[in-house]
């Protein structure tokens, strides 16, 4: 009863927010108040789009920072999120890592394999969580397939792993400029669709193997509206091959509609989810697929922000390769540079093992 009362008297983890150019940082400016966290913090230097944001969520400007250092130094946080460009996570980590402060950046981890190789070097130096968000680590479907495929072992040996993720296009959904600006340039976001969609899928096939690196990797890549987008793919299917499985990564900015859902297969069954709840299911023995509901996850699984808090506070740990660990997103990188690489040359990019 004592350590109870004592879990629930702590103090909420002091967050600081960097950047607000990625929209999905509505996710933790509109989250509602559960008493884990605490937004101390905002460093950004576009003030009108400070102001926009703090009147939509109710939050004062009081707290907006123009840039980095100032806000580390006045507000002191425990961890950062960031929500800027993706080149910009570097600089996020480079920053806070000396100084001890956590780091949860938005998907992916980093714009290109250097980088993610010096954000791990300054996280395991200065012994901070370095974690990265994805919405569909939050979907409870798709812990029930890795509950299914590999804890239970229910479907048998992984043969293939199939993964949509897209929606119509940034631009023709809405996503404003100061998202769009960068989004769309390859050299702050390291690509189109390819990357902006194609990490969901390299971070829940690395979740869904257990950390397996490819054998290699194949990319084809087009621009089939490059009046709205002529820096950068818009449509990007990645070809990865396991010693026994194949993933087919299809991430897209010209689906009719929005979508985020996986099919895997295995040799004695299967297990679709269609999104976050809904789910087709047959089973070795099953004449039908059957249609199930996922449950919701559990917090702190089930939100970013609580999954942040609890691991500041020492309350969890993650497993190996988990969805959010620096080790499974170190592999998503490899897989996206070299999915880049394959669709700009044309040839299939071979793995070499790991020392």
């Amino acid at each position: 009863m004592f350590a109870q009362n004592a879990n629930f008297l702590k103090k909420p983890v002091r967050i600081g927010v960097v950047g607000l150019v990625h929209t999905h940082v509505h996710w933790i400016l509109g989250r509602e108040k559960k008493g884990d966290i605490e937004i101390v913090g905002i460093a950004e230097p576009n003030r009108n789009l400070a102001e926009r944001y703090t009147k939509q969520h109710g939050l004062s400007m009081n707290i907006v920072y123009t840039s980095i250092d100032e806000m580390l130094s006045k507000t002191q946080p425990d961890a950062v999120t960031a929500f800027n460009t993706i080149f910009g996570h570097l600089e996020v980590v480079e920053k806070c890592a000396p100084l001890g402060i956590h780091v949860m950046v938005e998907k992916p981890l980093a714009v290109s394999l250097d980088h993610a190789r010096k954000m791990e070097a300054l996280a395991k130096k200065h012994k901070i969580l370095l974690l990265t968000n994805y919405e569909t680590s939050w979907y409870g479907s798709n812990h029930e397939i890795l509950k299914l495929a590999v804890k239970d072992k229910k479907l048998g040996d992984l043969r293939k792993i199939v993964v949509h993720d897209g929606h119509q296009g940034p631009i023709e959904i809405g996503c404003n400029p100061e998202f769009t600006d960068w989004l769309c340039d390859p050299k702050w976001n390291g690509g189109g669709a390819i990357i902006d969609f194609g990490c969901y899928g390299a971070n829940l096939t690395t979740w869904l193997l257990k950390g397996q690196r490819p054998l290699s990797v194949q990319a084809v890549t087009q621009q089939i509206k490059p009046h709205l987008y002529p820096k950068v793919d818009d449509e990007a299917t990645i070809l990865i091959t396991y010693p026994k499985t194949q993933a087919i990564l299809q991430a897209s900015w010209n689906w009719p509609f929005s979508r985020k859902d996986i099919e895997v297969y295995g040799s004695t069954g299967f297990a679709f989810a269609d999104n976050g709840q809904d789910m087709r299911v047959r089973l070795e023995g099953e004449e039908h697929p059957r249609a199930l509901k996922a449950n919701s996850l559990s917090k702190p699984w089930d939100d970013p922000f609580s999954l942040l808090a609890a691991l500041v506070n020492q309350e969890i740990t993650l497993e190996p390769y988990d969805l959010s660990s620096l080790e499974n997103n170190m592999i998503v990188v490899e897989i996206l540079e070299a999915a880049v690489k394959s669709a700009k040359t044309s040839k299939v990019v071979v793995f070499k093992e790991k020392n």
